[in-house]
């Protein structure tokens, strides 16, 4: 949740923070430009939008496209967050004000202010907090319902991990990212010939204006129907499991600064610029510790004393020669005594911090005093240490991730779109 949000305020700061939030003309005030199902967007908030959009745009030393375009992809924009919003609202989803503080906050400390800082800095750059906090809420929200209708329904298997894996040697080797920027034309679902005629031409006026030299950001804010259209088209970096087959086999034709021929998928159209490309290398060895131990748990029969002291007899009967095992078998309460407290090998982070601590401080055959941990009490004995290679675990780890966030990329775009094209949506941009 924490990198979702970071991803989330950075997103919001880089659209919002430097708004400029100048009055609207009374007149307009409440003029509406879009109905949504039962909710309406008024020229007010477009307008808000629309400025929000366009200081972002020149920061990043973006050429902006014509006014109408704009105007109409941050309408857009508008109307697949509401038809989201309104969907996560209808269905249960609630923000509630703790943890939108909570949120805020993080927010602000992401930024080295307090919260009473960040407020000063939104108002002083004409962004009003109580506005940017909504934004923050529905964002949230729409979070919130792409975990619960896609991300949480997403699984990768071991035979996907392992197709991947044969079917890409050079990249299992060794991470290898892409740093990308994207310009996609939507086809909306059960769209006719006609229509996918029509986007196919319009896909194709975009990669003509990029070969004539146009700057991919300009031709994305003026073509691309994707999320990140209105910043130029940038994706960041991927990873080669993250993206697509048919983005990778284009992709790797390609040197720095190259485009792709216009490239079809279930979504629609796209053309995908490749801005760099690197590779790290994956191997990884971590020192491993194969250790055992004997636990006597507190609770509401055993005092916290009562525990330290049986541990303490226990080390003088080991230390005078009792087998370990053997009072392990006999006192321990945890799963590992039938095996006479072995651990087997244990990797940074398999265990608490007291007792990770503990255990890191021990010579192999060196037996601790009593160690407290949230657990209760231990007796602890390091039998050895190796350095273990574990970059194939790692890297199919990385792989599963991978693969589950192009599956959550890929299915959530296609159902925030059929959410778009299920509500009822009318546009009055155009009304006088």
């Amino acid at each position: 949740m924490t990198a979702t949000l970071s991803r989330l305020a950075a997103a919001l700061l880089a659209s919002s923070l430097l708004a400029t939030a100048h009055a609207a003309d009374p007149l307009t005030l409440d003029r509406i430009v879009a109905v949504v199902n039962k909710t309406v967007i008024t020229e007010y908030e477009l307008n808000t939008r629309v400025r929000s959009v366009t200081a972002n745009l020149q920061r990043q030393k973006i050429a902006l496209p014509a006014e109408d375009v704009l105007r109409r992809q941050v309408l857009d924009r508008l109307v697949n967050e509401k038809v989201l919003s309104d969907y996560a609202a209808d269905t249960g989803i609630r923000v509630d004000e703790r943890q939108l503080d909570q949120t805020m906050e993080r927010i602000a400390g992401q930024n080295q202010l307090n919260l009473s800082q960040f407020k000063a800095a939104l108002e002083k750059e004409g962004t009003s907090y109580p506005a940017f906090r909504e934004q923050i809420r529905q964002d949230m929200q729409i979070q919130r319902l792409r975990e619960r209708e896609v991300d949480n329904r997403i699984y990768v298997t071991d035979a996907e991990i392992d197709q991947y894996l044969a079917a890409n040697p050079d990249q299992a080797k060794a991470e290898l990212e892409y740093r990308l920027s994207h310009i996609l034309v939507a086809i909306p679902e059960g769209s006719g010939q006609d229509v996918v005629t029509t986007k196919g031409q319009r896909a194709a006026e975009a990669a003509r204006q990029l070969a004539g030299g146009k700057p991919f950001a300009e031709v994305a804010a003026a073509f691309s129907d994707a999320g990140d259209a209105l910043s130029g088209g940038e994706l960041g970096w991927r990873s080669a499991g993250r993206l697509p087959p048919l983005f990778l086999e284009a992709l790797n034709k390609l040197e720095a600064g190259g485009v792709t021929q216009v490239l079809r998928s279930p979504a629609g159209f796209h053309l995908v610029k490749l801005q760099e490309k690197r590779q790290r290398d994956g191997k990884e060895i971590i020192k491993q510790t194969h250790t055992r131990h004997i636990l006597v748990k507190v609770n509401e029969l055993t005092s916290d004393t009562d525990a330290k002291n049986r541990i303490q007899e226990l080390r003088e009967r080991i230390v005078n020669g009792a087998a370990f095992e053997e009072q392990a078998k006999l006192h321990s309460e945890d799963g590992s005594a039938q095996k006479g407290g072995d651990l087997d090998w244990i990797s940074p982070g398999d265990t608490v911090p007291e007792f990770e601590q503990a255990m890191n401080a021990l010579q192999p055959g060196e037996l601790s005093q009593a160690v407290r941990s949230p657990f209760g009490w231990h007796l602890i004995q390091v039998i050895e240490r190796r350095d273990q290679d574990v970059t194939q675990d790692k890297r199919r780890t990385r792989v599963r991730m991978e693969l589950r966030e192009r599956k959550s990329d890929e299915q959530y775009e296609d159902w925030a779109r059929q959410q778009r094209d299920q509500a009822f949506v009318e546009i009055r941009l155009d009304d006088k």
